[in-house]
């Protein structure tokens, strides 16, 4: 019994030195490895981080004309009815529907010969006038000259000289007979009163008008007039628009005015703001305006929406720098510059309008700064940087 007790317990006594091997050699690794661990700590620790790069852009001042834009609609600078003055038969229309007539071209023909008739008449009317008042006269000479010799009465004499004023009231009264008639033939081919594009004609030939019907409409294209809405805080413009309808053609108190059309592109001509109305329309709170501009190849078309491009203010020595420059700090909006030394600061700035995407500056800023406009997110003040400028077509 004693001796497998023994053979028992030796394989347990070549087991122990083994076990114990093994948790020393893994207690040394793991001491060697932290201490491999700190000393490259140490080491990344005594070297020196390189500064950010930043892109940086130097600023002058200038000026900026501020400007607003606002939607518009075109319309004929002269939009005028054509009304028959005259009754009749429309006979013939004279022009094409569409087409562009020129001030006092022949648009519509009435029947004209009811008026040609009546000419005749009053003309005839007149020569009878005529003939009485040259008799009236004779009377009154005849009359006149026997009186001077007491050969008639008084009473003869006075009544010779109601009969001439009486032919003569007559005779001016078959006069204006005769022109109102002739002036009645003339209207019955209807003119043009401007020159412009035509419409549709609202009858057609055949039909009985009556004094004033409607036959059609002109629209003068050159030059158009673009209404428009301002805002009631534009208060320039519309001083400065007032000041040009008092003021008339003055060229130093014209208010310029541009276009873009409805598929982006710049109207190449200028036009002039000369209305503004003087009340502000208090359901939308802006105030109509009125802008004129050259039409001479027909470009522009009434009822065209366009966007009206107005200059509000001109600002002096103020500075224009990229939006993405300003950021906000805790004394309002701020931007970095870097100094000569390739420090960043920080600096207060006082905003004025966005002019074409660029921020302008209206104090903050001197000529010559350098102005972080990227990289500036994890920069603070004092912070040493490496200032690049950007590259060539870089936003």
């Amino acid at each position: 019994m004693k001796r497998n007790a023994s053979s028992m317990n030796q394989p347990l006594r070549g087991l122990w030195p083994r076990g114990r091997f093994t948790g020393v050699a893994v207690a040394l690794f793991v001491a060697f490895a932290l201490s491999a661990c700190g000393s490259e700590q140490s080491g990344g620790a005594d070297q020196a981080s390189p500064p950010p790069t930043v892109t940086v852009e130097t600023v002058s001042p200038r000026t900026v004309l501020v400007e607003g834009e606002y939607a518009g609609r075109v319309r004929g600078s002269r939009e005028v009815e054509v009304r028959a003055r005259v009754e009749g038969i429309l006979e013939e229309r004279l022009y094409t529907e569409g087409q562009i007539v020129a001030e006092g071209e022949a648009l519509f023909r009435i029947d004209p010969e009811p008026y040609e008739i009546a000419v005749r008449s009053a003309e005839a009317e007149r020569a009878n006038a005529a003939a009485n008042l040259d008799q009236a006269k004779r009377d009154w000479e005849r009359i006149s000259g026997l009186y001077e010799r007491d050969a008639v009465s008084r009473r003869e004499r006075d009544q010779a000289l109601t009969n001439r004023q009486l032919a003569e009231a007559r005779m001016a009264l078959t006069d204006a007979a005769v022109a109102d008639a002739r002036r009645n033939l003339r209207y019955t081919e209807v003119q043009a009163p401007v020159s412009g594009v035509t419409g549709l004609e609202v009858l057609p030939e055949g039909s009985l008008i009556e004094r004033g019907t409607l036959l059609t409409t002109l629209t003068q294209h050159d030059p158009v007039h673009v209404r428009f809405a301002l805002p009631e805080n534009d208060a320039a413009v519309q001083r400065v628009a007032r000041h040009a309808m008092v003021r008339g053609n003055d060229a130093g108190h014209r208010y310029a005015a541009r276009i873009r059309l409805p598929d982006g592109r710049r109207y190449p001509g200028q036009g002039e703001i000369d209305f503004t109305a003087s009340t502000i329309d208090p359901r939308t709170g802006t105030v109509t305006a009125r802008a004129v501009f050259p039409n001479p190849d027909g470009a522009l078309v009434p009822g065209q929406f366009v966007r009206v491009t107005v200059g509000l203010q001109e600002l002096e020595a103020v500075f224009l720098i990229d939006q993405r420059a300003v950021g906000e700090g805790p004394d309002g909006p701020q931007v970095f510059v870097v100094d000569d030394a390739d420090t960043a600061r920080v600096r207060a700035l006082a905003l004025g309008p966005v002019v074409d995407g660029r921020q302008v500056v209206l104090d903050g800023l001197e000529s010559g700064d350098r102005v972080v406009v990227n990289g500036q997110v994890s920069l603070s003040d004092g912070a040493e940087v490496r200032s690049v400028q950007p590259a060539h077509g870089e936003d």
